[in-house]
């Protein structure tokens, strides 16, 4: 468990130090960062899920978000080497996941749309960047490396590698499988 628990905090923190241009050293990244925080408590909060101590898994999950003001459900899923910058804001719900490379910015909600019971937080997948004030609700797949503007809110299935904006957001463009920079959005 411990060296699980290692291995994704490395990977956290090689995150934050590939996408964040402020990010001097592995050291600091771990001990200021709010997004790398969270993710260290979030995994604790998880694990208690799994075994079925519900109750304290959310207690230390409100714990976190106190500390860091970012709100993570123990029962999501996320995994290693995915970076929350500034963190204030970000809502993670319960059936969401989100594969490794994303980056999410601060004051973005991944969560579901109404009182609707299973899957209805959505999965996000490797690469996506999901920009400031981004609202991202319901029970559907962001694609691999999508890109979602500031202040958009998605209701709906995105594309891979397509870029959406607006509110309601709607795909602007896709790219046929290149990349590009978070500045671009």
């Amino acid at each position: 468990m411990y060296e699980m628990m290692f291995k994704s905090l490395r990977a956290d923190i090689a995150a934050a130090l590939k996408n964040d241009p402020a990010a001097r050293n592995a050291a600091e990244t771990w001990l200021l960062y709010p997004g790398v925080r969270a993710l260290v408590w979030h995994r604790r909060a998880a694990f208690l899920y799994r075994i079925r101590l519900k109750f304290l898994a959310r207690a230390v999950s409100e714990w976190a978000k106190r500390r860091t003001g970012i709100e993570i459900h123990p029962a999501a899923k996320i995994a290693p080497g995915v970076f929350i910058d500034h963190g204030a804001g970000v809502v993670i719900g319960e059936t969401a996941e989100v594969e490794a490379g994303v980056v999410i910015y601060q004051g973005v909600t991944l969560g579901g749309t109404g009182k609707e019971r299973g899957k209805r937080h959505p999965t996000v997948k490797k690469n996506a960047v999901i920009a400031c004030g981004a609202k991202v609700l319901g029970g559907f797949t962001v694609g691999e490396g999508a890109r979602i503007g500031a202040g958009a809110v998605v209701l709906g299935e995105v594309p891979p590698y397509a870029t959406v904006v607006g509110v309601p957001g709607r795909v602007v463009k896709i790219r046929g499988g290149k990349e590009e920079e978070h500045e671009n959005l």
